[in-house]
């Protein structure tokens, strides 16, 4: 099999010859009109469903107002759900209870009058650990690391590491600088062959190194 197949549904083959059945890259089993997935992102899931969209984005119907964007070479452990914003309700008067949605009358009236509804936006290379609860609206940026359980809603800055409920910083993976030229070599979006040779570099944590691949 070629190292880093973007075409696999299942990325990892063991040494024996066959493939782990409880992960998958993501944008070879979701077909979601609001969900637009990277090359290479992959979830792993220890009762892997039929449907991974609704696994990971239950609230997220085609045709929302909103969508789910995930960049590439993101790895999503079990149990991360993005909660997205058509799960929120109107707060705007005394009951927050959905009354028009139980009405065929009035369905599709209230849910237009939701109006705009922000994407949740998840960059590149972005790890999300076990059970992680990603919020309406959340923003996070390329590289960072998502702690096992946290909830994270608002933005989480590139190269961050963030855990808790609500997410805090722990820390950066890098100084600011390294964090700007990270962000503009991009390695995500070289050719995988180049991806590849650049292994020691990216295994290293060595951004010099990097630079020169």
């Amino acid at each position: 099999m070629p190292f880093l197949n973007a075409d696999a549904v299942h990325p990892l083959t063991f040494p024996d010859g066959t493939v782990h059945p409880d992960m998958v890259h993501l944008n070879r089993v979701i077909d979601h009109p609001n969900i637009a997935v990277g090359d290479y992102s992959y979830a792993n899931d220890f009762d892997p469903p039929e449907d991974w969209a609704v696994r990971l984005a239950p609230y997220l119907y085609p045709g929302a107002p909103e969508r789910l964007v995930i960049g590439r070479f993101c790895q999503i452990a079990h149990g991360v759900r993005f909660i997205t914003a058509s799960a929120n309700h109107a707060m705007g008067g005394i009951s927050t209870y959905p009354f028009g949605v139980f009405d065929p009358g009035t369905l599709v009236a209230y849910r237009d009058g939701v109006g705009a509804l922000p994407d949740t936006q998840v960059g590149h290379d972005v790890w999300i650990g076990h059970g992680a609860l990603i919020l309406p609206g959340a923003r996070i940026g390329s590289g960072a690391i998502i702690g096992a359980g946290a909830v994270v809603a608002g933005e989480v800055s590139p190269f961050a590491v963030v855990a808790g409920n609500p997410a805090r910083v722990i820390r950066m993976r890098f100084s600011d600088g390294d964090v700007a030229r990270l962000l503009k070599i991009a390695w995500w979006d070289w050719p995988i062959d180049r991806i590849r040779a650049a292994l020691p570099a990216l295994m290293a944590a060595d951004v010099g190194a990097l630079a020169q691949c």
